[in-house]
């Protein structure tokens, strides 16, 4: 029987053909799996490989500076370090330490990475065992509890706060602690240099930035800008080897205020002094430039420090000077006398008779504290008579009366701009009495902020022009409305300035070194149903007499004891204000030097 025999070469050809099969098949595989990425599928290669390369970078800003008109800085953005968790890349290395001990022990560590409940078990007996986790707790001033349900709350987190804005020793020693999953990022803070001085004009951030209150709120989105987007693409080693796309980011806008920080200042810290002094539930101060109708400063008492919110009360955030309304009482008598000098229904050199110092108007009762007779206009605003201003209004249209004041700004903002500025309480469309308007003449049946009755004085400063106010500097002066004549104004001006002569309601008052004309107001408090028993003092007025440039208006909300008029508990602070800011402006004197005494004076 014969073998048959395999021939070598017949070997040889199978196991080439064999070979060269496979191979062709291995590179018909690899094409076909090539063309179905690039042609059938190709998103998915792309976006797998844009995850490997491509990256995105924020161009960040900072917010922009907000300053005086000098060029002070009263909000700055400074850098600080706040400290984020990745829960996810915690739960991973965590996870990796536990199987490196698992093999180290020699236990299956294959098992056990398949074993998801024994794995987190270890993984969390592994976190709760490094005391680490608590002196991270411990640094940062935070509970254990807060700390361990941020970290192990929900593994598939990568970002979550745990503090922000820390100290730089605390994020210096956080960085040296080098644990997984924990992070420093660098933000920005807004400080304000001035403090509680210029806190209510100014406002504040919160802690991501954003205005919530004041001039950071009114230009937030000026003063925040616009983030750039970088798209670049990266090599193996991390190095840019491609720009793809690049979006410029909008650079913030600097705010300068018309606010002089000089001239805040010594307001502020008048109208503080004050407060205590007398005290005073609240009070308000604002300066104001006549002849560009810029405010200069506006001061609230009490005040809050905007570093720290922790002691910023509601009540203390507020800014009354703009929002708080209360009847001005003898602050519009000035407003009364113009208004019948501008009509023509009194000249310059009346003689008003007041005899017997009251009367009837329509059943109410209109009267002065004493029956002064015949009064020349001087003498009315010299000694507040309520008679005397009365009489006036009594002798115009009740419609030119009411729309004098609606022209002198009562019953609409101030124009500031301000984030919540109110427009008082005064409806002019009504039915008026006869007694409603004599009220009007002396500062009732109307409601009005700080800002109003401010407005209102730099409109008698600026000669009858009445201007908006503005928060922000000016290069040019806003422009204005005349109301009343020039010389009539200069008339009234002379006339306030009696009020700190002998019998005065303000005689007692000195402004140093600059002739003042001002008028003081001590208004009651209405409540339901009638008015109470708590008092709102006034002083308001311009300087120097000889070419107005400052208009002040000084509240003095619900004085505590015996002495609650305006010319006692508002009077000293606007001296104060007056001689100290003209000096601050070089404002050259026009009067020999004297220093202001207060003391008790009359005021209606």
């Amino acid at each position: 029987m014969k073998t048959k025999n395999t021939s070598p070469q017949n070997l040889i050809a199978w196991r080439f053909i064999l070979v060269c099969v496979m191979l062709g098949s291995v590179f018909l595989a690899l094409i076909a799996r090539a063309a179905y990425l690039q042609v059938i599928e190709p998103d998915k290669a792309r976006e797998e490989n844009a995850k490997r390369t491509v990256r995105k970078e924020k161009l960040h800003v900072q917010r922009g500076m907000i300053y005086d008109r000098n060029g002070k800085e009263l909000a700055v953005s400074v850098p600080v370090v706040s400290v984020y968790a990745d829960p996810y890349a915690l739960e991973k290395a965590l996870k990796k330490k536990v199987l490196r001990q698992a093999r180290k022990n020699r236990e299956d560590h294959v098992a056990l990475a398949e074993n998801e409940e024994q794995l987190k078990t270890r993984t969390q007996q592994l976190y709760q065992g490094q005391a680490r986790w608590r002196e991270l707790s411990d640094v940062l001033q935070l509970p254990s509890d807060q700390v361990n349900t941020k970290l192990r709350g929900n593994a598939k987190r990568r970002f979550v706060y745990l503090k922000r804005q820390v100290t730089p020793a605390v994020a210096k020693y956080i960085r040296q602690m080098r644990l997984p999953g924990i992070h420093l990022l660098d933000e920005s803070k807004r400080f304000y240099p001035s403090g509680e001085i210029a806190a209510h004009v100014l406002g504040v951030t919160n802690i991501d930035g954003i205005g919530i209150e004041g001039i950071e709120k009114r230009f937030d989105t000026a003063l925040t800008g616009t983030e750039g987007l970088r798209t670049i693409r990266k090599d193996a080693q991390g190095r840019e080897v491609q720009v793809l796309s690049e979006e410029e980011r909008v650079e913030p806008e600097d705010i300068h205020l018309s606010i002089d920080h000089r001239i805040q200042t010594i307001a502020y810290v008048a109208l503080k002094s004050a407060v205590l002094t007398y005290q005073a539930t609240s009070g308000s101060a604002m300066v104001v430039d006549v002849h560009t109708g810029e405010i200069l400063a506006m001061v609230n008492s009490p005040s809050f420090n905007p570093n720290d919110m922790s002691t910023a009360a509601p009540y203390k955030r507020r800014n009354r000077a703009i929002t708080d309304l209360f009847e001005p009482g003898s602050t519009l008598k000035p407003l009364a006398i113009l208004a019948g000098l501008e009509y023509g229904a009194i000249t310059a050199d009346e003689i008003i008779d007041t005899y017997p110092g009251w009367m009837r108007l329509g059943g109410s009762l209109v009267k002065d504290t004493r029956n002064h007779g015949e009064m020349s206009l001087r003498e009315i605003l010299k000694v507040s008579s309520n008679m005397g201003v009365a009489k006036i209004s009594q002798k115009l249209p009740k419609d030119y009366f009411v729309g004098t004041y609606q022209k002198a700004g009562f019953g609409e903002d101030t124009g500031t701009m301000m984030i919540g500025e109110s427009s008082g309480l005064f409806y002019p469309n009504r039915r008026w009495s006869d007694f409603e308007i004599a009220t009007l003449s002396y500062g009732y049946a109307v409601s009005a902020s700080t800002a109003q009755i401010a407005r209102l004085y730099a409109m008698i400063g600026a000669g009858g022009i009445s201007r908006p106010l503005t928060i922000l500097k000016q290069d040019q002066p806003q422009p204005g409305e005349r109301i009343f004549k020039e010389e009539d104004t200069k008339a009234v001006i002379s006339m306030m300035e009696s009020i700190f002569e002998k019998g005065g309601t303000a005689s007692m008052i000195k402004v140093d070194g600059y002739r003042a004309a001002g008028k003081t107001g001590t208004s009651e408090k209405a409540i339901a149903g009638g008015y109470g028993d708590e008092y709102v003092g006034y002083f308001a007025g311009v300087a120097p007499v000889s070419d107005p440039r400052l208009a002040v208006v000084v509240m003095v909300n619900e004085p505590g004891g015996d002495v609650y008029y305006g010319g006692q508990t508002a009077g000293p602070v606007f001296a104060e204000i007056v001689s100290n800011s003209l000096r601050m402006l070089n404002v050259a004197p026009d009067k020999e030097s004297v220093a202001y005494l207060s003391g008790k004076n009359d005021d209606a």
